[in-house]
């Protein structure tokens, strides 16, 4: 994902799980909501940047208080909704610290790979001459008729 659609990708795929949550059965089991646009706060901070992940994190927070605990679109502050709006965030810190683990682990990785062929040494095993009984062995074995 590219650095300027990271929001955009985001709501937009934050209105498809609300709406896929809501065919599933939403409005009974709020969590299947809260499951999917998690999942998309999730991706959003780890694909895109900070700033755009924070921006889906408020939208799909504002999307299921709306139209999954509302149903008519109307904002609602309660303790479902606060809720949400813990879980969410928990999410958007944790896809954020994931992207910071992979980025300072593809950094040290890529280090190490510029620091290896500085320190290749010549093998220490070297091949064996075959023995005489092998010989005579491969010799029986292969011998053509």
């Amino acid at each position: 994902m590219t650095e300027g659609f990271g929001f955009p990708f985001g709501c937009v795929a934050a209105v498809a799980a609300v709406s896929v949550a809501n065919l599933a059965g939403a409005a009974a089991h709020p969590w299947y909501a809260l499951v999917t646009l998690g999942a998309v706060v999730t991706t959003t901070a780890f694909r895109g940047p900070p700033p755009a992940a924070a921006g889906v994190t408020a939208i799909a927070w504002a999307l299921h208080t709306g139209f999954v605990l509302g149903r008519f679109g109307e904002l609602t502050f309660t303790r479902p909704s606060a809720l949400a709006a813990l879980v969410l965030t928990a999410t958007l810190v944790t896809g954020t610290l994931t992207r910071t683990v992979s980025t300072l682990q593809s950094r040290v990785s890529t280090l190490q790979s510029r620091v290896s062929p500085l320190q290749t040494r010549e093998p220490t095993l070297q091949a064996r001459e075959p023995t005489l009984r092998v010989r005579e062995f491969a010799g029986r074995v292969l011998r053509l008729p």
